[in-house]
């Protein structure tokens, strides 16, 4: 069994949703990025979005897209990512963790060559955002050959033939987009968010989580009391911009991680 599925099997004999917290590796330098995923498992983080810094991130809102090119000014690349995760792994052989990035440094990199790194240095699954199902055969076959799960997004637009195409050859868990638009722009309705999570569950035997407009502790709690996980990005990734010095901005941002755990994991289910 994967980390992902048995992290997921874990958490629904629980009773509890997953907190997956979001950081772009390399903001704002590669040492912090590693306090804070060496942390971040005991501050309640269920599972592990790392941001693969890229120059021109279409999915993402000015928060996410700053902290990408503060992480590219400071050297981070494909190579030094893998480096980092093969760091964290040294410590945490348990916490799954997923790569969130776009398919330009991953072709550059060479996709065979990369599914083998990536797994070796103990990445469990791969979101890549400009890479629709009809065209990541590409990275997929080369990733299930090394045990990498593809996770794939649906969205507010996402109809039922279009979810027949999301789910096929997905694994992990399925990623939905709870707004039509960028990461850390504006927020969604639950009512809404709550139906078509539904109606994902229904079509899947994979676990659902909802990112894209989670800002608060009461915002994650809405959503885990109907999803499998809610994954925060922006605000983490502000307040570890925010003014003040390093080691006071980390203790923050965790802080902030743990408050948002704790509203996940006592949400009413």
């Amino acid at each position: 069994m994967s980390r992902i599925s048995a992290r997921f099997a874990e958490l629904k004999k629980a009773n509890r949703a997953a907190f997956v917290p979001f950081i772009t590796a390399g903001d704002p330098n590669s040492e912090t990025t590693y306090a804070l995923l060496a942390k971040l498992p005991a501050a309640g983080a269920d599972l592990i979005e790392l941001g693969v810094p890229f120059s021109d991130p279409m999915a993402d809102g000015p928060a996410i897209q700053a902290s990408s090119l503060r992480a590219l000014q400071a050297g981070m690349s494909l190579v030094k990512v893998l480096e980092l995760v093969r760091k964290f792994r040294k410590t945490d052989k348990a916490t799954p963790l997923v790569l969130m990035g776009y398919y330009n440094p991953i072709h550059a990199y060479g996709t065979a060559r990369f599914a083998k790194d990536a797994a070796d240095a103990g990445v469990d699954g791969l979101i890549t955002v400009d890479l629709p199902p009809e065209e990541d055969e590409v990275l997929r076959l080369p990733a299930a050959a090394q045990g990498l799960d593809i996770v794939r997004l649906a969205t507010p637009t996402t109809d039922a033939a279009r979810l027949a195409s999301v789910l096929d050859g997905a694994g992990g868990f399925l990623y939905y987009v709870s707004i039509a638009g960028i990461t850390g722009t504006k927020s969604f309705t639950e009512s809404d968010v709550r139906t078509a999570v539904a109606k994902v569950k229904a079509a899947s035997g994979l676990p659902c989580v909802v990112g894209f407009g989670i800002r608060t502790p009461e915002q994650a709690a809405e959503v885990a009391a109907f999803a499998d996980g809610a994954v925060v990005g922006s605000a983490i990734v502000e307040r570890l911009a925010a003014p003040g010095d390093k080691a006071g901005r980390v203790r923050d941002t965790l802080d902030f991680c743990a408050s948002l755990a704790q509203s996940v994991h006592s949400a009413h289910r």
